[in-house]
């Protein structure tokens, strides 16, 4: 990712808009904090997308005995 100055982007922004597009992000500082990123919209929509808890469970990679069968038996007994 390339560092630019934003004094610097805003002189070149069609330019930095251009490569962002073209899969190469970029990083404006100002007083040399690290403020800002220019990247596509395509990469900010798969960035910002958070996938449910159903989808991350069918994007499980494993295999069905990787994960130990439930314990059925029934609870112990306490005295209260």
């Amino acid at each position: 990712m390339k560092e630019i100055q934003l004094r610097e982007a805003k002189a070149s922004l069609s330019a930095l808009v251009d490569r962002a597009v073209a899969g190469e992000p970029s990083l404006i500082t100002r007083h040399g904090r690290k403020e800002a990123v220019v990247l596509s919209f395509v990469e900010y929509q798969r960035l910002s997308r958070v996938p449910s808890f159903g989808e991350l469970l069918a994007a499980f990679p494993g295999e069905p005995g990787d994960i130990p069968e439930r314990d059925r038996s029934p609870p112990r007994t306490i005295d209260l």
